[in-house]
């Protein structure tokens, strides 16, 4: 035998054992195996996500938190993301939040924008008398800014 061959047949064998069944087997079959080991996932490289070890967020952070984000907006598309994800919790926003939101509304030239944040309000309150009484807190923001409700842009809707 040559040289190459006897590397060739060293190479392939598995095991010195299976020295004759090696050269037997196509080149494929026996790395196969081994190929799809490597492929395959491991769960033990996975890291570890500790998203559920953060504090809860009273009603006051989330208020200041998002005050503080619609007083920094400056385009439409800020105000838009706040305002979802202001929108997104099981809370109502607060009056001082909303103000902000419809400060910044108006700062960016944004007027429907702004009609949609009483939309979202309205969507929000358990009852309608809770929608009214935030329509009576920020009535006198919404004449100075000149926001119309929806009501009253289309009054045939209902």
């Amino acid at each position: 035998m040559s040289p190459i061959s006897v590397f060739r047949v060293a190479t392939r064998a598995v095991r010195p054992s299976g020295l004759i069944r090696a050269t037997q087997l196509p080149r494929s079959r026996v790395q196969a195996p081994v190929a799809l080991a490597v492929a395959r996932p491991s769960f033990s490289t996975s890291a570890k996500r500790f998203s559920g070890h953060h504090e809860d967020e009273t009603y006051e952070q989330f208020s200041a938190r998002f005050e503080k984000e619609f007083d920094g907006v400056q385009d439409v598309f800020e105000l838009q993301r706040n305002l979802n994800n202001c929108f997104a919790y099981d809370l109502v926003p607060s009056v001082e939040v909303l103000t902000a939101a419809l400060k910044a509304a108006r700062r960016v030239n944004d007027y429907p924008t702004a009609v949609r944040i009483f939309e979202g309000v309205k969507a929000k309150v358990e009852t309608q008398e809770q929608y009214k009484q935030y329509l009576e807190a920020l009535e006198g923001l919404r004449q100075e800014l000149g926001v119309a409700l929806r009501e009253e842009l289309y009054p045939n809707e209902e």
